[in-house]
C-alpha cells in the first residue's frame, strides 16, 4: 500500500482532470481568438475596401480630366488635321481606290499619335459620326458609331458596351478655321490591365462586372465559381462566399453598364492573423501544461495519493476481512490526516465489534458444545479436550496460527451434528444397531449444514464435516482418502479418537495413553493419519498432557512401509 510502484489511481485522475480542464479552456481560448481575429479582420477589409472607394472615386474624377484634357490635345495635331481635311474634301468624289489611300493616310498620322501613347482604343469619325480610322491594341473592336451609343457618368466620361466589354473614352472636335473636321476618340477597356490598375491604386482587389458577365478580375481563380446569379448577389450584400471563402464587397463606381468592385478575402487576412496569434497562445499553452503538470503532480501527491492510499485500503479491508492494519498520517494535510484518523478509528471500532461478536459466537458455540457433552456425563468436556490435543498435535506439525485458532474452534464445533440425535442413540450404553450407527454417522454433514449460515465459520466446516474421513476411504460421509482430507480434519479425527478411547465409558473403563497410543498406531494409515498418530506421540512425550509415555514399539519408517502398503491395497 505503499504508492511507489505505480501511480495510484487518484494521482493520475488529478492530473487528467485538471489538464482535461486546461485543454477546455485553452480550446475556449483558442475559439475566442478566433472569433474576435474574424470580427476584427472583417473590419479591417471593410475599413480598406471604403479606403479604396473614397481614393478611387477622387482618382477617377482626375483620370477623366486628364483623358479629356489627353484627347483635346491630341485633336490639335496638325498633321491629323491635314489628312482628315484631304479625306474630307476628296473621298465624296474619289474612286473606292483614291478613298482607301486618303483612309490610309489619315491611319497613319493616328498609327504616330497612338505610338506615343499606346492607347487601347485611338480613333477618328467623320462629321457623320462614321468611323475613318481606327487604331490601339484593341482597335479591331471600335465598330460602332460610338456617340450615338454612348452613356454618361458623373465624371463626364462616356461609355460604350461592345460585344467584347465596356469602353470609357473622351472626345474632341477636330477643328481648322472653326470647320469641324470630325471627332477624335480616345478609349480605355475596362478589362484585366484595367482592373490591375485600379488594385494597384485601392490595394484591394478589383471585379468589374457588367449585367451578369464578368468582364475583368484581379483574382482569375474566382472565374469559374462567378457564376450569374453570385454576379447579381453582389449587388445586395456586403460579403460573398465564393469557392468556399468569405470576401467582403464594396462598389467602387458605376462605369456606364459596369460596376467596378473592390472584394478582399476576409478567410486570407484572418488566416494570417490567426497564424500570428496562434503562434503565442501555442507559446503560452506549452508553458501552461508544463505548469499545470507540475501543480497538478504537487496536487497529487499531497491530497490524491493519500486518499489513494485511503480507499486502497479500505478496498483491500473489506476483501480480506483484516482490519488489524490501520493507516499512519500521510504528514501532507491536516484534513487527510483527520480523514486517516476517523478512518482508523472506524476500524477500531469495527475491530471491537467484530471481536465482540466473535466472542459471542463463540461463547455461545462453547455454551452449545459444552451443553451437548453434558447430554451424557460419560462426554462431558470431552470437545474440550478434543481441542486442546488438536492443538498441541498441530503445534508439533508446526502449523501456523490461524490453523491453531481454527484446530482449537474447529474441535469445539466437530461434533455440533449430534444436537440433532435422540438422546436414546447417543447414551445407549450397548453397542449400536446398524440403523443407530447410520443415524450417527449424519452428525458430519448435521453439523456442517448448521454452521454455513454463519459465515466467519466457514475455515472451521472441514473439520465438522470431515472429520470421520479415514486415510483408507472407509470413512464418513464421503469416503475421502489420504490427503484429499484436509490436515485439520485428519489431527480433530486423531484427537477424537484418542480422548475416547482415554475417556470412561458405561461399557468399559477408560484406557491409559500407552494402550490408546498403542492402538492409534495399530491403525495408523488406514482408520488414522500415521503424521498425525507420530505428532500426538511427541507431544505425549513433551508432557503436554501430563504424560512421559515413550512409545518404543512402533518406529516412523515402519509406519512409513504400512502407509505404502495401504496406499497399494487402495490403488
Amino acid at each position: 500500500m505503499n504508492g511507489t510502484s505505480a501511480p495510484p489511481r487518484f494521482v493520475v485522475r488529478t492530473m487528467i482532470a485538471t489538464l482535461a480542464v486546461l485543454g477546455f479552456v485553452l480550446s475556449a481560448v483558442f475559439v475566442v481568438v478566433a472569433i474576435n481575429v474574424h470580427q476584427r479582420e472583417r473590419g479591417t477589409v471593410v475599413e480598406k475596401l471604403e479606403t479604396g472607394h473614397r481614393m478611387l472615386t477622387a482618382l477617377e474624377e482626375r483620370r477623366a480630366r486628364e483623358l479629356r484634357a489627353q484627347v483635346a490635345t491630341l485633336a490639335e495635331n496638325p498633321t491629323l488635321k491635314a489628312a482628315l481635311d484631304t479625306f474630307n474634301a476628296e473621298a465624296t468624289l474619289a474612286d473606292a481606290h483614291v478613298r482607301r489611300e486618303l483612309i490610309a493616310t489619315v491611319d497613319r498620322e493616328l498609327e504616330k499619335l497612338a505610338l506615343r501613347i499606346v492607347p487601347d482604343v485611338l480613333a477618328v469619325s467623320a462629321p457623320d459620326g462614321s468611323v475613318v480610322a481606327v487604331a490601339g491594341r484593341r482597335a479591331a473592336e471600335w465598330t460602332l458609331d460610338v456617340a450615338r451609343s454612348a452613356k454618361r457618368d458623373g465624371f463626364g466620361d462616356s461609355y460604350v458596351t461592345l460585344a467584347t466589354g465596356v469602353f470609357k473614352f473622351a472626345s474632341a472636335p477636330v477643328i481648322i478655321q472653326n470647320a469641324t473636321l470630325g471627332t477624335l476618340h480616345l478609349a480605355t477597356a475596362l478589362d484585366d490591365r484595367f482592373a490591375r490598375e485600379l488594385s494597384a491604386l485601392s490595394g484591394a482587389g478589383t471585379l468589374i462586372v457588367s449585367g451578369e458577365r464578368l468582364l475583368a478580375t484581379t483574382a482569375p481563380e474566382m472565374r469559374p465559381a462567378l457564376t450569374p446569379a453570385k454576379l447579381t448577389e453582389l449587388r445586395t450584400v456586403e460579403s460573398i462566399r465564393v469557392a468556399d471563402r468569405e470576401y467582403a464587397v464594396r462598389l467602387f463606381f458605376i462605369a456606364g453598364d459596369a460596376a467596378v468592385y473592390g472584394i478582399e478575402s476576409i478567410d486570407e487576412m484572418t488566416r494570417e492573423s490567426l497564424r500570428s496569434a496562434l503562434r503565442g497562445l501555442l507559446l503560452i499553452a506549452v508553458g501552461a501544461f508544463l505548469l499545470a503538470a507540475i501543480a497538478s503532480g504537487w496536487l497529487a501527491l499531497t491530497i490524491a495519493r493519500p486518499i489513494d492510499r485511503l480507499s486502497r485500503s479500505l478496498t483491500e479491508m473489506t476483501q480480506s476481512r483484516n482490519f488489524e492494519n490501520l493507516l499512519s498520517p500521510t504528514g501532507y494535510t491536516l484534513e487527510i490526516d483527520s480523514l486517516t484518523a476517523a478512518f482508523n478509528s472506524m476500524m477500531r471500532a469495527v475491530n471491537s465489534a467484530e471481536s465482540e461478536t466473535r466472542s459471542a459466537y463463540v461463547g455461545a458455540i462453547r455454551a452449545l458444545a459444552l451443553a451437548l457433552d453434558a447430554r451424557d456425563p460419560y462426554t462431558a468436556g470431552h470437545s474440550e479436550r478434543v481441542g486442546a490435543i488438536s492443538v498441541a498435535i498441530g503445534r508439533e506439525m508446526q502449523l501456523a496460527e490461524e490453523q491453531l485458532e481454527i484446530l482449537r474452534l474447529g474441535a469445539l464445533l466437530h461434533d455440533i451434528g449430534k444436537i440433532g440425535i435422540s438422546d436414546d442413540v447417543l447414551r445407549k450404553p450397548g453397542a449400536l444397531s446398524a440403523e443407530e450407527f447410520e443415524l450417527i454417522k449424519e452428525h458430519p454433514a448435521m453439523g456442517a449444514r448448521i454452521l454455513r449460515s454463519v459465515p466467519f465459520l466457514a475455515p472451521h466446516l472441514p473439520i465438522v464435516e470431515l472429520h470421520h474421513e479415514r486415510p483408507d476411504g472407509k470413512g464418513y460421509p464421503h469416503c475421502l482418502q489420504g490427503e484429499e482430507i484436509p490436515v485439520v480434519a485428519r489431527i480433530v479425527h486423531v484427537a477424537d479418537a484418542f480422548d475416547a478411547m482415554t475417556s470412561a465409558r458405561a461399557y468399559r473403563p477408560a484406557w491409559t495413553s500407552q494402550e490408546a497410543l498403542r492402538e492409534l498406531w495399530r491403525y495408523a494409515g488406514t482408520q488414522f493419519d500415521a503424521e498425525v498418530v507420530q505428532a500426538l506421540a511427541a507431544a505425549l512425550r513433551s508432557a503436554d498432557f501430563g504424560s512421559q509415555f515413550v512409545d518404543e514399539t512402533v518406529s516412523v519408517a515402519a509406519v512409513t512401509r504400512k502407509l505404502a502398503v495401504v496406499g497399494a491395497r487402495h490403488a
